[in-house]
């Protein structure tokens, strides 16, 4: 079933959650137009959606920069017509931004998420909920993960930054709803299969465990076990909930969280 056929997808984002995004909004025959800062992961995502039989262009843009954003998304306007689907997947390296107790964390450090991720979403959302408010139709997508509503030592500027985004999200949905515009946050744990919860793990894994005897195993466990089936969010759970929520089944979803912790937070 192609539960996103005919509709126009933004993703923004060339690491490994904007192309899992990418590519399963193409498979369920949305048209899409990614951004990002990487020509040669631009292509590969490319590559593997065009052999699949899908439909994606690609762009080289900064979603920090606010005109560069406007200019792709009335590129977008011109050829598609509309924007049904806007996904900001950008990420932020946990180097020198996590596993630092927040007394010892230097400001800029722990500032650089939640400016980062704030702006960028913000920038994003804007640009889209200004042509889906004219078309009277669309969906913004966020995604934050645990730090947001879990008290956990050292985690820097991200909880605040993804909590912040949540509150943006609700804040988009009250404003642009009556408009037939929707806004919602997928809210899973870290995602070990992406190369930046990989990096972060192995930074935490160094800092609190490896110390003690404990083996990476054993701490890949013991962070696992905090869900209730023992086991974190998967990129294909993470991409499912997004096209659920992309689709038309989801049109009843607006201003929440839709929580993909597996009981991490309940």
């Amino acid at each position: 079933m192609r539960r996103l056929k005919d509709k126009v997808a933004v993703v923004y984002g060339n690491g490994a959650i904007g192309g899992a995004i990418a590519r399963a909004f193409a498979m369920e025959g949305a048209r899409i137009f990614l951004a990002g800062l990487t020509p040669v992961k631009l292509k590969a995502i490319a590559d593997d959606v065009l052999i699949e039989g899908g439909s994606i262009e690609t762009a080289e843009v900064d979603a920090l920069d606010e005109q560069a954003v406007e200019k792709h998304m009335n590129e977008v306007i011109k050829k598609a017509g509309k924007v049904d689907i806007s996904f900001n997947a950008i990420g932020v390296s946990s180097k020198d931004v996590q596993h630092t107790l927040l007394v010892d964390l230097p400001v800029a450090n722990f500032i650089y998420p939640i400016v980062t991720y704030t702006e960028s979403h913000f920038i994003t959302a804007k640009a889209a909920a200004r042509r889906m408010i004219k078309q009277g139709h669309g969906v913004i997508i966020m995604h934050t993960a645990n730090l947001s509503q879990l008290n956990a030592p050292m985690g820097g500027g991200r909880g605040p930054a993804w909590a912040a985004l949540e509150a943006l999200c609700r804040g988009l949905s009250v404003e642009c709803g009556e408009y037939g515009v929707r806004a919602v946050c997928l809210f899973s744990t870290a995602v070990p299969e992406t190369p930046i919860i990989r990096n972060a793990f192995t930074e935490l894994y160094e800092a609190t465990a490896k110390g003690s005897g404990m083996s990476r195993a054993q701490f890949d466990a013991v962070v696992a076990s905090n869900t209730h089936r023992k086991k974190l969010t998967t990129l294909k759970e993470l991409t499912d909930a997004a096209v659920f929520v992309a689709s038309d089944e989801g049109s009843a979803i607006t201003g929440t969280v839709l929580n993909l912790t597996a009981g991490m937070v309940v």
